[in-house]
């Protein structure tokens, strides 16, 4: 799946000891839940939106200590 302001493909981030999460434009939350839905993955959504330096809303999904980076990428790189 693409990011629609950097047109790169979204990562799951793994750092520190919280779990892996993703970095989305707020735009492409609902299409992104939806597929995260589909896939039966775990996830919650932070309650705060970020913008950097003016620029679109970030929103930030959480996967867990538990959750899976690798299986959530595949999903994310089947998706293009």
């Amino acid at each position: 799946m693409l990011d629609t302001t950097t047109q790169k493909p979204l990562t799951v981030t793994v750092t520190g000891t919280a779990g892996p999460y993703i970095r989305v434009p707020f735009a492409q939350l609902a299409d992104l839940r939806q597929l995260l839905d589909s896939g039966g993955v775990f996830y919650w959504v932070r309650e705060n939106v970020i913008s950097f330096d003016g620029g679109p809303e970030i929103a930030r999904i959480e996967l867990g200590r538990n959750g899976d980076a690798a299986a959530v990428q595949a999903i994310l790189d089947g998706i293009r």
